[in-house]
C-alpha cells in the first residue's frame, strides 16, 4: 500500500490540496468546520506529515543533534535529560552514536546532514581545531569536556568540576583512615586531566603524597579489570581505589570478587558519574555524582539560546560542583597487605 499523501487527505475531505495544507500546517485561512473535516480525513487515511520535508522548507528545523557514546552508561542518563528539556522547549532531538566502528566525525556528519540547528556533543574527543571549525558553522555545546584556545571562544561548555569531585572522594577515604590510595587514570578521556590533578592535590593537602599512586587505565570495564589485577600484585597494596568512572569501577569490582577480595573489607572502591549502573543493588557503588538531568537541561538551554540569538549570553563555560554519593563499596581502612 502506498503511503497516504496530502492529496489523499484533500480528496477524502472534499477540499483543495492547498486548503488541506493550510489545515495540516496549522496556518490561518481555514474555517473551524473545514479544519475538523480535514483532520478527521487525515486520521481516517492514516496520513502523517513528512517531518523531514517540512524541515527542509524551513530556515530553522528546531532540531538539536546529540552525539553520544553508545558504550557510556552516563551518556544514556544525559540523553534522557536532553530529550525532556528539548521537548519542553519545543525542539526535537536527533541522536548519532559513537561506537568502536563509528567514529565521532561520522557521527557529527550524520547530524549535519539532518540540518540540525545546533549540536550537543557528549564527552567529545575530537581535536580543538575540529571543534573550533564546527563552532564556526553552527552552535555547539560540549558536555563534560573543558576547552582551551580558539575552541573555547566558539564552543560552549557545560561540565562538572572534575578536580573537586575527586577531591571529595579523597576526603571521604582519608576520613575513613585510608592513607594508601590508588587512582585509575582515564588517559586522554574528557575530564581525565582534571581528575588526575584533583587527586594529587587532595593527597598532598592531606599529607599523603607518599601514599598516592596513579595507574594508567581507561573508561570501561575491561580497563578497570586490567588495572585491578595490577593492584592485587602491588606490595604494599593500596587500601582504596578511585576509578576513572563507574564502568571502570565495575571492572575492578568484578576482579576483586573473583579473587576473593572483600569490598570494602579489604579494599574500598569509588567510581565517578553516579550512573544508573552505580545504584544497582548488586553494585551499590560509592561514586562521585554528576547531576545528569541538570547538565542536560543547561546544555539544551545554552544550545537553544545560541540558536535563537539570545543577547544575554556572555560566558562560554558553565561549571557545576559534583557531589559524593556514599554507598556500600567504601569503609574503614584495612591493614595494608
Amino acid at each position: 500500500m502506498k503511503r497516504p499523501t496530502l492529496v489523499t487527505v484533500a480528496q477524502r475531505a472534499g477540499v483543495s490540496t492547498a486548503l488541506a495544507s493550510i489545515v495540516m500546517r496549522g496556518a490561518k485561512g481555514a474555517s473551524e468546520q473545514t479544519r475538523v473535516r480535514v483532520l478527521e480525513a487525515a486520521r481516517e487515511v492514516g496520513y502523517q506529515p513528512d517531518a523531514r520535508a517540512r524541515m527542509l522548507r524551513q530556515r530553522h528545523t528546531r532540531l538539536i543533534g546529540v552525539q553520544f557514546d553508545l558504550q557510556q552508561a552516563f551518556h544514556g542518563d544525559l540523553v534522557e535529560g536532553i530529550y525532556a528539556a528539548a521537548e519542553q522547549a519545543g525542539y526535537d532531538v536527533a541522536l548519532s552514536a559513537v561506537t568502536p566502528a563509528r567514529g565521532e566525525d561520522r557521527a557529527v556528519q550524520s547530524l549535519l546532514a539532518h540540518r540540525c540547528d545546533g549540536l550537543i556533543l557528549l564527552g567529545p574527543q575530537q581535536s580543538p581545531d575540529r571543534l573550533n571549525e564546527l563552532g564556526q558553522q553552527l552552535p555547539i555545546v560540549s558536555v563534560a569536556r573543558r576547552l582551551r584556545g580558539k575552541a573555547a571562544e566558539t564552543v560552549d561548555v557545560v561540565r562538572s568540576a572534575d578536580d573537586i569531585g575527586v577531591h571529595q572522594a579523597v576526603t571521604h577515604l582519608t576520613a575513613l583512615g585510608h592513607q594508601h590510595i590508588a587512582q585509575i587514570d582515564g588517559g586522554k578521556a574528557p575530564g581525565a586531566a582534571d581528575r588526575r590533578r584533583g587527586f594529587m592535590t587532595a593527597m598532598r593537602r592531606s599529607g599523603l603524597a607518599q601514599g598516592a599512586i596513579v595507574l594508567s587505565g581507561g573508561a570501561d570495564e575491561e580497563q578497570g579489570a586490567r588495572v585491578a589485577r595490577e593492584i592485587l600484585a602491588l606490595s604494599p597494596r593500596p587500601t582504596a581505589v578511585i576509578a576513572f568512572n563507574d564502568r571502570c569501577a565495575v571492572g575492578v569490582l568484578d576482579v576483586f570478587l573473583r579473587e576473593g577480595i572483600s569490598v570494602p573489607g579489604d579494599i574500598s572502591v569509588v567510581g565517578y558519574d553516579d550512573s544508573r549502573l552505580a545504584s544497582m543493588s548488586h553494585v551499590d557503588l560509592t561514586t562521585v555524582g554528576q547531576d545528569a538531568s541538570e547538565l542536560a537541561r543547561i546544555a539544551v538551554e545554552r544550545a537553544i539560546g545560541r540558536i535563537e540569538g539570545a543577547a544575554d549570553i556572555n560566558d562560554r563555560e558553565i561549571v557545576f560542583e559534583p557531589h559524593l554519593v556514599v554507598r556500600g563499596t567504601t569503609g574503614p581502612a584495612h591493614v595494608r597487605i
